[in-house]
């Protein structure tokens, strides 16, 4: 589909990244397009879409329910909202104002983290106040206790290869101290393969991205207790009317659900190692680089490939080689959110056996070209990176993943 990528004057993209939402998110799969394309023409009643909708969710999930919301962001807002108003109208229209309401949410502290805006950023626009517990790498059963109280509405728990992915409390035993306080727990899991485990540990609610692995199109789905999705969905006569989707998104939730049943995912998961041990082979013995393969830190059945880059030896640094790579056409973009510890990730997701091979190919250039073994630098952080790039849009439109300019450095 390279036209209409030309006429806006776009490059093509190779995603070696994986379903980032800066990147489009997926490739959205034919099945979900035609469902997409069938509705579009037609008025429906939205809240039968919806209804039809939760039954796929639930048939998908084991949930009691489940709605659509416009993504796991509005999610998080959604969910926390349901928690403090439940399905009175009159809380339900008083939000932002929590007054007369319990308002305060329980995020482990390791768990507030950025994947495009802070988690408890998205607390906070419900009206919630958000109570951080323990510390950033170190958290306890004891203290997730003391932090309840009288006002404790929620608690918000995160799934993410963002998070610190030690030292905090699981799932399991977060879900139980929080139920023997009366307080129900919002699952933030919208990078994950795993569509029942949550619930089954004990989740109220869980919030999924339906344009990640789903490869639907950008949408939420929110899955749990009835009276909890009923008091999401009911936040779109307040504050999750900012929130809603269309009925393309709706449809494109339930086209995705019933495809990614039919899948036959041990196929996927060999098609993808074949790939990324067709990159170790490619990169490994290149001067500088170290290529081995890294697990997905959730549990994702996904092994990524790490590109450690040793400057000495290199002549480049891991934010520079991202930099590079970016800045071509078509522009290949890497997992680059530990360029600043040396290494990045090749994620195998979304490339063809073709588009690894560029990958490598170019990877292989960048090396040949390098200006020679030199002294290591320290990267910038890749948040000033970003902040630079972006504040130049629309003038200069290319961000952090395609080597913003900054007079003559670009980087990346």
């Amino acid at each position: 589909m390279a036209e209409p990528l030309s006429s806006l004057g776009l490059r093509k993209v190779i995603n070696a990244s994986g379903t980032m939402t800066a990147l489009g998110a997926s490739a959205v799969s034919p099945e979900v397009i035609a469902a997409a394309a069938s509705i579009l023409p037609h008025f429906v009643v939205m809240t039968e879409l919806q209804a039809a909708a939760s039954q796929s969710i639930a048939d998908a999930t084991g949930a009691e329910a489940g709605c659509v919301t416009a993504c796991v962001a509005a999610g998080i807002t959604l969910g926390v909202a349901a928690c403090m108003t439940g399905i009175e109208m009159a809380r339900i229209e008083q939000l932002p104002d929590t007054r007369g309401m319990k308002n305060e949410v329980l995020l482990q502290k390791g768990h507030n983290v950025n994947f495009g805006a802070s988690v408890s950023q998205m607390i906070a626009l419900s009206g919630a106040q958000v109570l951080e517990v323990g510390t950033a790498t170190s958290c306890g059963a004891y203290q997730l206790r003391g932090a309840m109280g009288p006002q404790t509405a929620a608690a918000v728990y995160v799934v993410s290869h963002h998070t610190v992915q030690s030292g905090l409390i699981d799932l399991n035993t977060f879900c139980a101290v929080c139920h023997d306080g009366g307080v129900p727990v919002i699952v933030d899991a919208a990078s994950e393969y795993d569509l029942r485990g949550f619930l089954s540990q004990g989740a109220d609610l869980v919030l999924y991205s339906a344009h990640k692995f789903l490869g639907g199109l950008t949408a939420g789905v929110i899955a749990g207790r009835r009276d909890l999705v009923r008091a999401c969905y009911l936040q779109e006569r307040g504050i999750g009317r900012a929130m809603k989707v269309g009925k393309e998104g709706v449809i494109g939730v339930i086209a995705a659900l019933t495809r990614w049943h039919t899948l036959d995912h041990a196929a996927i998961q060999r098609e993808e190692t074949r790939r990324v041990d067709l990159a170790v082979g490619r990169l490994r013995g290149l001067p500088g680089l170290r290529v081995t393969l890294e697990p997905d830190p959730t549990g994702n059945p996904i092994n990524r490939v790490k590109v450690n880059v040793v400057p000495e030896q290199a002549g480049v640094t891991a934010f520079q080689l991202a930099r590079r790579l970016g800045e071509g056409d078509p522009a290949i973009v890497v997992r680059d959110h530990h360029v600043d510890r040396d290494y990045i990730l090749l994620d195998p997701c979304n490339l063809s056996d073709e588009e690894m091979e560029q990958v490598c190919a170019r990877i292989a250039d960048v090396m040949r070209t390098a200006p020679g073994p030199g002294r290591s630098s320290t990267p910038p952080s890749m948040a000033d990176v970003w902040a630079e790039g972006i504040m130049r849009w629309p003038d200069t439109p290319r961000g952090r993943h395609a080597g913003t300019k900054k007079g003559d450095e670009r980087p990346g």
